[in-house]
C-alpha cells in the first residue's frame, strides 16, 4: 500500500510539472528609434516609370506588434540637372507618391528625406538590365531532391561593361518575393541564367520573374542582407553579426545613419505557368 501511495504522488508531481506554465518577461535593451528608407525607384520596361513610392518607417523594440510609420517627412529626388521630383505623402501612412517621374538610364540622382530637423541624403545611378528571353525551360525533375519542378530563365549580359544583377521571384506559395544577386564575372558578355525551383510547384501555378539591374554597391549591400537574413539558424532573440548599413547619410551626424538603401533599376518582368 505504501508503494502504491509512493507511485500516485510521483505520478502527480509529474502532472504538475508539466501542467505548469510560466511566462518568462526578457528585459531586452531598447536603442533610439532610426529611420528606415525603403526607396527602391523600378523602372520596368514597357512603362513611362513616371509613377514612384517611397516608405518611411522607423525601428521599433522588439515585442512592438507594428511599424511605426514616418508622417510629414519632406522626401525628394534630383537629377543632374537639378530637375526635382517631389515625393507627396498619402496622409498618415508613410507612404510617399511622385506621378512626373522622369527615369534615364545611366542618369545619377540624389534622394533627400528631412525628418525630424535632421537631413538624410544618397546617391545613386539608375542601371539598365537586359530582356529576359522567351525560352523558359520547366525540368520536373529539378531541385536538389530530384522530385521539384524547376524553370530556367535566360538573359544576355553585356560584354561591353561589368554589370550586376538582383532576381526577385513570387509565387503564390509564399506571402513576399524571394530574392537572389549576382555578377557576371565569370559570364561576361555571354547568355546568363536564373534557376528556380519549389516542392509545391504544381501545373497551372503562375510565377513571376523579376530581373533587376542594380549597381556594384547595392549588390555587395543586398549580398550582405541577404547572406544575415538567409544564415545562421539562431533562435529569436539571436542578434545579426552587425547592422547592414546602407547609403542613407546623415548629413549633420554620420553615426545617426538611417536604415535602408537608394536604389535605381531597370527592370524586366515576365509570368511564366507551370506545365
Amino acid at each position: 500500500m505504501k508503494k502504491t501511495v509512493q507511485y500516485i504522488s510521483l505520478i502527480l508531481i509529474a502532472l504538475l510539472t508539466f501542467g505548469c506554465e510560466k511566462v518568462v518577461d526578457v528585459d531586452l535593451d531598447t536603442a533610439p528609434p532610426k529611420l528606415v528608407v525603403d526607396a527602391s525607384i523600378q523602372w520596368v520596361k514597357g512603362t513611362s516609370g513616371n509613377e514612384q513610392k517611397i516608405k518611411l518607417t522607423t525601428t521599433a523594440p522588439y515585442y512592438n506588434n507594428s511599424v511605426p510609420v514616418v508622417s510629414g517627412a519632406t522626401v525628394f529626388i534630383t537629377n543632374s540637372a537639378n530637375v526635382v521630383f517631389n515625393f507627396i505623402e498619402i496622409p498618415n501612412t508613410g507612404e510617399y507618391l511622385c506621378t512626373d517621374f522622369q527615369p534615364v538610364i545611366n542618369e545619377t540622382y540624389t534622394l533627400t528625406v528631412i525628418y525630424n530637423g535632421q537631413t538624410f541624403n544618397a546617391t545613386e545611378t539608375l542601371t539598365a538590365v537586359p530582356d529576359i528571353e522567351n525560352n523558359i525551360e520547366q525540368n520536373n525533375e529539378g531541385g536538389f531532391t530530384g522530385d521539384e519542378i524547376e524553370i530556367k530563365f535566360f538573359y544576355q549580359d553585356n560584354g561591353a561593361e561589368d554589370n550586376f544583377y538582383m532576381i526577385g521571384i513570387k509565387t503564390n506559395y509564399k506571402p513576399f518575393p524571394e530574392y537572389g544577386v549576382l555578377e557576371d564575372r565569370f559570364f561576361q558578355g555571354n547568355q546568363m541564367f536564373g534557376l528556380y525551383s519549389n516542392e509545391d510547384l504544381k501545373p497551372g501555378d503562375l510565377v513571376n520573374i523579376k530581373l533587376y539591374g542594380i549597381s556594384q554597391q547595392y549588390y555587395n549591400y543586398m549580398n550582405v542582407l541577404l547572406s544575415v537574413a538567409g544564415g545562421g539558424g539562431g533562435g529569436p532573440f539571436q542578434s545579426p553579426p552587425a547592422t547592414v548599413r546602407g547609403n542613407v547619410v546623415n548629413q549633420a551626424d554620420e553615426n545617426n545613419f538611417a536604415l535602408g538603401y537608394f536604389n535605381l533599376s531597370e527592370v524586366d518582368t515576365v509570368d511564366y505557368t507551370i506545365q
